[in-house]
């Protein structure tokens, strides 16, 4: 029996229309439907795709066992995500062995900060893999500022903000454009990065990129929390003619 196909689809930023023709083919086609959501959630991916999913189509939602429960630097975080990609791998695997294809819904782009990644490792050489590119958040984000966010030569960094404060200062100090991820409770120490290497006044925070909800505001009238979905983003203003 020919083995089955695991696509993992990009979705992009999260609105239906900026996903790929092919993206939106797979999905719909599909006759079994793979997301990662946290326990007791709809999941963000899933979300995503609302009326596009076969009504005969079977899903299969992976559950994260833990997502800011406990540091991520703290053992037992790798343990369980480790157990858990396994335990997820190995269930897609037996739905390829038995010739059934599963498209894995991925938010964004699947090579670019996903959890798919943690599957395609796993799953190379034991079944085809197929990875369908998708938009990223960060795209989204600098689009929605209205600007460029790189000319001529500038150089761009794009950083997470659970990296340390120092780290994060250097890097913010170093380049032309910079792209920050991962803001949620790292907020404060992402403000204070920021004041450390001057750039404060350049940067804007953009929440829920091309999603209903959308909202842009300079970074220096951001309040002390930040939505999961926010992306930082300074402009480059580099060589033109």
């Amino acid at each position: 029996m020919k083995q089955g196909t695991i696509y993992g689809v990009g979705l992009g930023p999260g609105s239906q229309d900026l996903m790929s023709v092919r993206a939106d083919r797979l999905i719909r086609q599909a006759s079994h439907v793979a997301y990662f959501r946290k326990k007791g959630r709809t999941g963000h991916a899933r979300s995503i795709v609302e009326g596009l999913v076969a009504f005969d189509a079977i899903e299969l939602p992976m559950e994260y066992p833990v997502t800011t429960e406990i540091p991520f630097d703290d053992p037992r975080y790798n343990e369980l995500l480790a157990a858990f990609y396994e335990r997820s791998v190995a269930q897609l695997t037996e739905i390829a062995d038995a010739g059934g294809d599963v498209v894995v819904l991925c938010e964004g782009d699947p090579f670019f900060y996903g959890s798919f990644m943690h599957l395609y490792t796993r799953l190379q050489g034991r079944v085809p893999v197929s990875v369908v590119p998708g938009i990223t958040g960060m795209s989204a984000a600098w689009t929605a500022t209205g600007q460029p966010v790189t000319w001529g030569d500038d150089i761009m960094t794009v950083l997470m903000g659970t990296l340390p404060e120092e780290t994060l200062a250097e890097h913010m100090a170093q380049t032309d454009a910079l792209v920050v991820m991962k803001i949620g409770r790292n907020l404060d120490k992402i403000r204070r990065a920021l004041t450390r290497a001057g750039r404060v006044e350049e940067a804007w925070l953009i929440e829920y990129a091309a999603m209903p909800q959308e909202r842009i505001l300079p970074f220096s009238d951001a309040g002390d929390s930040a939505p999961y979905f926010s992306i930082l983003v300074v402009h480059g203003n580099g060589r033109r003619p």
